[in-house]
């Protein structure tokens, strides 16, 4: 049986807008106040330093007025969906890397980069969640509604990077959080389409994916269930599947039920 086309979530404009506003903020606070010393630890990012991960965090910020101010892309329908850029980000990476190196090199500050980044994007917070403007994205014509949510995305899994480089919190703010697991629990969907395997990421998402015998009625027989940071920390190449299935972050239930060679989903 072919599986069922599920579906495209959708995203709350003003939720989305709060749960940037809320992280950008969380993020700031948490940069203004790390020393010198913290700013020079790795980053667990290989090549970055903790000053480097600011600034990264500082351009993902200001893509959004970024590509707001380019002229609009010659389609007249989106080209790039959310799970589209999820598969597609990993291809990116070494122009990201650039990028990121030339940006640390125009700041002396880290955390200015981040204040300039901020004051760039308040201007433009209700332009970003438009469902009906596109943006020129390098992937193809995406929706400024569907680019922040990536934002959203990016600002969680940096503000844990943050967190767990300096010993600093940085609070994930409750939309953030969600929209990032949900957006990666769709794109393991997509990108092991299927409903043999029911993954469940309480309290946020419930998604069933890879490819085999249909379940329909009472427990499912395949079973994967973990929090919501294990789950962004295994689908975004942070962790390791059996390493958190030792510390017991994370149940895998039935033959079908080991998700090894379908993660990270941002690879």
């Amino acid at each position: 049986m072919p599986p069922v086309k599920r579906k495209p979530r959708t995203y709350d404009p003003a939720l989305v807008r709060a749960g940037l506003i809320g992280q950008v903020e969380a993020v700031r606070n948490a940069v203004h106040g790390l020393t010198p010393d913290q700013l020079a630890r790795p980053s667990g990012l290989p090549g970055w330093d903790v000053r480097h991960l600011v600034v990264h965090i500082a351009g993902q910020i200001e893509a959004v007025p970024r590509l707001l101010a380019e002229p609009p892309p010659r389609a007249t329908a989106p080209e790039t969906d959310l799970n589209t850029w999820a598969v597609s980000v990993a291809g990116a990476a070494h122009e990201l890397d650039e990028a990121t190196r030339r940006h640390a090199q125009a700041y002396d500050s880290a955390a200015r980069a981040v204040d300039d980044a901020v004051e760039e994007l308040e201007p433009v917070l209700e332009q970003a969640v438009r469902a009906d403007v596109l943006l020129p994205h390098s992937f193809g014509a995406m929706r400024a509604l569907d680019f922040t949510v990536t934002r959203l995305l990016e600002l969680v899994v940096h503000s844990d990077d943050l967190t767990r480089a300096t010993g600093v919190r940085v609070p994930l703010v409750r939309h953030a959080l969600a929209t990032t697991v949900r957006l990666l629990a769709d794109a393991l969907a997509a990108k092991a389409p299927g409903a043999s395997v029911e993954v469940r990421i309480p309290p946020f998402a419930v998604v069933q994916c890879v490819a085999g015998p249909r379940h329909t009625r009472g427990t499912p027989p395949n079973v994967v269930e973990t929090d919501p940071l294990t789950w962004i920390r295994l689908a975004t190449g942070r962790t390791d599947w059996l390493k958190e299935l030792d510390a017991a972050h994370l149940t895998a239930s039935g033959e079908r039920a080991d998700l090894r060679d379908h993660l990270p989903v941002l690879e």
